[in-house]
């Protein structure tokens, strides 16, 4: 469509449009990258605009400006997300900061709670029957247009078409002032490699194969992506799409064919990047752009079953508050769209939510992981909604858990030289025990190396991995679901109770080298419970003493078989030449797997009832994985 022969008297330049908008108006402009940067400079260099409130989502020509007293006159900045170029600008008080989450943004405006004189958009120039498209920025800019008394558009052919509901026809527009330029760009910078590829393991290990999934604002979940790359078929429900998508959709990584709402398609408000992103969803129907009070409707992102959302903090307490907009009383962020996706993921059937964090701040002098958040911080997140959050020393889960166990999964994820202070500070306010230990100092990175799976015949599969002191309760409803010959089998007496204490003195000598304990776990509904656990403890120089428990319902399937091959393997790693066990005479089904293992073992008797065993590890001995199989007997 010609526009200066369907409708020549709305074809006007930047400097007649602004010229339109009057004194003390409420101007509304269109978000980050697709943001129309000629009129917001053509409004700036209009003297005439005076006493200007302006309303925007990400803000970047602004900053241009932002630092003009003669610009801090005339105009008034008020953003529901601080962008990086305008943060300097929020520390200094010369911008206001709407704390709002993404989803309800455009109520504001249709209600009038905030009210719109004008809004400056940019769009794409029209097709044959007069529709241009919003581009990347359809977000909270369709309800900013869609609530303004006028609304200006700079039409630009750099702009991309995208599909969903971006559409606008020209005749919902005022003023149109053609001008073509390129689109802002921008490309997160990725501060600490290593801490993102540790954390990146990390979130990998928890997204499955299929699962649909939101990127949050910031650094760490752009860079998170790459780690990405090994997954099929996952899907988007996303708020912002980023050039760290884009291996991932070349790949085929990103196919959206699992995904229960809108199959096929990448959902989502707002691209923001480079020209190879803006190039790659121009005109590609697999791209579905919808506005903020869809995408980021929990009720919405709850109908994609397995969705997993993926954002960031800046700081989190040990009761699970989390911070993510402000340090102390500076703005630096936003709400954004966090909250909203937690919620979501949390209806999800198979949902769930990561909060991704490296563990210090200002090159490592400083714990993210804190005994309370700084003061003037904003909690957006309340403990009630976190589930996962990740550093680069590990995961924490929780979920359903008590002050007690947020507080060791944190310590344990915290960075090692804050641990010990962050449990003593804990228990001078009486939120753990007076006598518990505090978690291991060392970097446990290693122990990912004896994290290893086995499926049963019957089909079920079993998830090993080193016993951590956060898994104190469970181990507890662990040893309260055996029987009572079981225990007695495993400790030689009718222990009645599993207290505390008892796991404190058990935490206080594991070192993971001297000591190791690996744990089998099976899926119970939407967590995993404990159902086997395999020890070793050393007991003379180049011997370590090894012993099983494994409920019953999973014994004579190859467990106790598969943990005995773990251990010696991480036995070997630490520089054992053997094994030895106690045995209840009566117990024929270890006694059959160490034969089985080890055909050249040393047996003689101990105490009467309990027989001492000896068993070398051969020179070739390595540990071989088995797809589990039932006729395997302990």
């Amino acid at each position: 469509m010609d526009l200066r022969q369907y409708c020549p008297r709305k074809v006007i330049t930047g400097a007649e449009a602004v010229s339109k908008i009057k004194r003390g108006s409420r101007v509304f402009i269109g978000t980050g990258c697709g943001e129309p940067q000629h009129l917001i400079g053509a409004m700036v260099n209009d003297l005439a605009s005076q006493d200007i409130m302006i309303y925007q989502m990400l803000s970047s020509t602004l900053s241009k400006y932002i630092d003009d007293a003669a610009f801090l006159r005339r105009f008034s900045v008020k953003l529901f997300f601080i962008s990086q170029r305008m943060r300097k600008a929020a520390f200094e008080g010369k911008i206001d900061y709407i704390p709002a989450y993404l989803s309800q943004i455009p109520k504001l405006f249709s209600s009038h709670r905030i009210g719109l004189d004008v809004a400056l958009i940019q769009v794409s120039p029209p097709d044959k029957f007069g529709y241009c498209s919003l581009g990347v920025s359809v977000d909270i800019t369709r309800a900013g247009m869609e609530n303004a008394a006028m609304v200006i558009a700079q039409v630009n052919s750099k702009m991309p078409r995208t599909w969903g509901d971006s559409f606008v026809h020209v005749d919902e527009i005022d003023w149109l002032v053609p001008y073509e330029e390129a689109l802002v760009e921008t490309i997160p910078s990725i501060k600490d490699d290593e801490v993102a590829r540790r954390i990146g393991h990390y979130v990998s290990q928890l997204v499955d194969d299929g699962a649909t999934l939101q990127i949050g604002f910031g650094h760490l979940p752009y860079a998170i992506l790459q780690y990405l790359d090994e997954k099929n078929d996952l899907g988007l429900h996303t708020h912002l799409i980023t050039d760290g998508l884009l291996p991932l959709f070349e790949k085929k990584i990103i196919t959206n064919k699992k995904k229960t709402l809108l199959p096929g398609r990448v959902v989502t408000s707002l691209c923001m990047g480079t020209e190879k992103i803006y190039q790659y969803v121009d005109n590609n129907p697999a791209f579905y752009f919808r506005s903020s009070e869809f995408v980021n409707d929990p009720t919405v992102i709850a109908r994609n079953d397995n969705l997993v959302s993926i954002s960031s903090a800046l700081e989190v307490d040990l009761t699970g508050q989390v911070c993510s907009d402000s340090m102390g009383y500076l703005f630096y962020s936003g709400i954004g769209d966090q909250v909203d996706f937690l919620r979501g993921s949390a209806m999800s059937d198979g949902g769930f939510s990561i909060i991704a964090l490296p563990s210090t701040a200002q090159n490592g002098t400083v714990s993210r992981i804190v005994p309370h958040l700084s003061e003037g911080a904003g909690v957006a997140t309340t403990r009630g909604d976190v589930n996962f959050i990740i550093t680069e020393y590990g995961v924490a889960e929780l979920q359903g858990k008590g002050i007690y166990q947020r507080v060791m999964e944190l310590a344990q994820i915290a960075h090692p030289k804050f641990r010990e202070e962050l449990i003593q500070i804990a228990k001078n306010r009486r939120f753990i025990f007076p006598d518990q230990l505090p978690p291991s100092t060392q970097d446990l990175l290693f122990l990912e190396d004896y994290k290893s799976t086995l499926k049963l015949r019957n089909g079920k599969t079993v998830w090993f991995r080193a016993l951590l002191p956060s898994d104190e309760f469970a181990y507890r409803n662990f040893f309260y679901s055996l029987q009572d010959k079981t225990i007695y089998m495993r400790f030689f007496y009718k222990m009645r109770t599993f207290s505390h204490e008892v796991v404190q003195k058990q935490w206080a000598s594991v070192d993971y080298h001297k000591n190791m304990s690996i744990i089998g776990l099976v899926q119970k509904g939407g967590h995993k419970e404990i159902m086997a656990i395999g020890s070793y403890a050393e007991e003379e120089v180049n011997t370590a003493e090894v012993a099983f428990v494994v409920r019953e319902d999973f014994q004579g399937r190859g467990v106790a078989t598969y943990l005995l091959k773990v251990l010696e393997k991480i036995a070997r790693e630490n520089h054992y030449k053997r094994f030895s066990a106690t045995v209840l005479h009566e117990n024929k089904a270890m006694i059959h797997v160490f034969k089985k293992q080890y055909p050249h073992a040393k047996f003689s008797e101990s105490r009467g009832s309990e027989v001492r065993i000896l068993m070398d590890f051969t020179q070739e001995g390595k540990m071989t994985h088995h797809d589990g199989d039932d006729k395997r007997r302990d």
